[in-house]
């Protein structure tokens, strides 16, 4: 294995918690919204708790675009970070696994077990710039094709924030019968400019780094890491406020003269910090797949518009907005709360870290999700 595909997992790999589901569509492959074709797909999830003779207490949980189904426990063999949403799911906690048996997948297109770009293709090869477009609504086909596997015909909850939130609104538009109710968390119904413009100038800088080698760069010495440090800034910066910046790294006028010395500021280290840290463990063609796929995402595409997709919505539906988020405001939420007609009022988690704060404030939206799954 390169250096340039060493910071993701790769078959062969030591799998940690990791499951593995395979699907070829009975010979057929996932044909793909956007025209593309997958011969076959492979899924890589994680479960707590256990399912109960009815199958009726299965919780599926969706990652955000840097996540993956390592949603609980420590690092360690197999996974380079611990669980992204510790604190929300394990015993007595909002996702109960007392309760409730829980699955988290890898989502389709990702670089953590489940089919992407980094994946063997049949010739033996990466598909690196051969992987095809996919949207949010591909995704949603390969999770129900793992729930048929898992043998769960309705889910008690689908559970997600950000893309995450993005594929349990495709969840309750697309298949309504297959599960009980939803959290959405952090998303709206549909891309905004605003959002598409954020996630192109991070693409555009993975695309411009010498090293991508148009997409292909898997069996060279080193990737786009660059490109994906700097992807990843663009997007840190969107992901959390004003306050919390100058809070933390506003100007100190007795610090100008060392800052002249040492050339940069204390923000601009954070940002370099955060990205280098994803592109030490996250495949860059991934994280052009997936922006692509939220740019995308609109459950109204084919359905009549985003009111008529959502006025059909006849299960439970919670949804939460955090108070600073600067990339997916609180009018975002409101739309949706005001389209679907069992959603009730948007729930709101106070917090300071924008975006971010539903993966921060583990307290407030704990609470969220215990109340929504108990409707």
């Amino acid at each position: 294995m390169s250096a340039a595909s060493s910071v993701f997992w790769r078959e062969g790999d030591e799998p940690g918690r990791r499951q593995f589901a395979t699907f070829n569509g009975d010979g057929r492959g996932l044909a793909l919204e956007g025209g593309g074709h997958l011969d076959s797909v492979t899924v890589a999830y994680e479960t707590w708790g256990s399912l109960n003779a009815r199958r009726s207490n299965a919780v599926l949980v969706l990652h955000a675009l840097t996540g993956d189904s390592h949603a609980v426990g420590p690092a360690g063999p197999g996974h380079l970070t611990p669980g992204w949403w510790d604190g929300i799911i394990g015993p007595g906690l909002a996702i109960d696994t007392d309760v409730h048996f829980v699955v988290c997948p890898n989502v389709l297109g990702g670089c953590q077990g489940t089919t992407g770009p980094s994946s063997i293709a049949p010739d033996g090869r990466p598909f690196g710039s051969r992987f095809p477009v996919i949207t949010i609504r591909d995704q949603v086909a390969v999770e129900v094709a793992l729930s048929d596997h898992l043998g769960i015909e309705k889910w008690a909850g689908v559970v997600g924030g950000s893309m995450g939130g993005m594929r349990a609104l495709e969840w309750v538009v697309a298949e309504p019968s297959r599960l009980e109710r939803v959290v959405v968390v952090a998303v709206g119904a549909a891309g905004t400019a605003d959002q598409i413009a954020l996630c192109s100038l991070q693409v555009r800088a993975i695309r411009a780094d010498p090293h991508f080698a148009r997409g292909d760069y898997y069996d060279l010495d080193d990737g786009p890491r660059a490109g994906l440090s700097i992807a990843r800034g663009i997007g840190q910066f969107s992901y959390r406020t004003w306050t919390e910046f100058e809070t933390r790294f506003g100007r100190d006028p007795q610090d100008d003269n060392a800052v002249l010395e040492r050339g940069y500021y204390a923000i601009e280290s954070y940002l370099e910090y955060q990205g280098d840290k994803l592109a030490a463990r996250f495949d860059p063609n991934s994280y052009i797949v997936l922006s692509e796929a939220m740019n995308h995402h609109d459950v109204g595409r084919g359905r009549g518009g985003i009111v008529a997709a959502l006025k059909g919505v006849s299960n439970p539906v919670t949804v939460a907005s955090v108070t600073s988020d600067r990339l997916y405001p609180r009018e975002l939420q409101e739309e949706l709360a005001r389209l679907i007609p069992r959603a009730g009022r948007v729930e709101m988690i106070s917090s300071p870290a924008g975006h971010d704060g539903f993966l921060i404030e583990t307290e407030q939206l704990g609470a969220i999700i215990s109340a929504a799954l108990a409707r």
